[in-house]
């Protein structure tokens, strides 16, 4: 059995929507939705779960508390900034819970408030994966490329012209006899213990796996994102059960 820390970062200041980790998604703030499938997630795995949450601003705070999730941690502000990494910030709250409870964490389940479109079985199958590969650092969630770089994507060369971003020996015709590639969706993050210990910044290691979400899933970054993601859970569009 596996002691187990999901994560849930919340910084205040949004640019791109105000207030958009409290904002109201289809008559509840959008946080209560990773709020609600951490705890369906806590309730359905044999290993034991904390649901931890790491914000820096009072209006957060009080929603989560509105919906169950409380606690004494403030993120730091020099953690709060734009340029903050998400790895540093998740590292800071897993060493205050582990403080707090007297605990070390074996896996840290970072949930993406801004990235609600997942259910508890997206996780426990993305968990089976990283639990069964030993050598496996960490796991995030993906879903299928709509550009690839072996075929339809370019950057400028050293020349001053435009030439592919990933160039192989066989010349490629179309998007399906291309290698497969995959979007970060940014909705959920695995990572062992020994990613901490070996200090990673970013989620790309050597030893990194992946999960391909198999339906739709984004998250929001634009108000226009978020005017997606209400007219699709509102009007029953979207292709799971959330």
């Amino acid at each position: 059995m596996s002691n187990i820390l999901i994560t849930l970062c919340a910084r205040g200041g949004s640019k791109g929507v105000p207030n958009k980790n409290i904002k109201q998604l289809c008559g509840k703030p959008l946080i209560q939705y990773s709020i609600e499938v951490a705890r369906e997630f806590s309730n359905t795995v044999p290993d034991k779960c904390k649901i931890a949450l790491s914000t820096d601003d009072e209006k957060i705070l009080t929603v989560a508390r509105q919906c169950g999730l409380d606690t004494d941690y403030i993120r730091p502000e020099e953690l709060a900034t734009d340029t903050s990494g998400k790895v540093d910030v998740i590292n800071h709250l897993v060493a205050y819970e582990e403080q707090l409870v007297g605990e070390k964490y074996d896996l840290v389940i970072d949930l993406d408030v801004s990235s609600p479109l997942r259910n508890k079985m997206d996780l426990i199958r993305a968990m089976d994966i990283i639990v069964n590969d030993y050598e496996a650092y960490n796991l995030f969630s993906v879903s299928d490329a709509h550009r690839n770089p072996y075929f339809n994507m370019v950057e400028l060369g050293e020349d001053g012209y435009f030439k592919l971003v990933k160039q192989i020996p066989s010349d490629i015709f179309s998007r399906q006899t291309a290698p497969p590639v995959y979007d970060l969706n940014a909705s959920f993050y695995f990572y062992k213990r020994i990613f901490f210990e070996q200090n990673f910044k970013t989620v790309i290691t050597p030893q990194t796996q992946i999960f391909k979400v198999d339906h739709i899933c984004f998250d929001i970054d634009s108000i226009l994102d978020f005017d997606i993601m209400e007219f699709l859970i509102s009007q029953n569009k979207l292709d799971f059960d959330l």
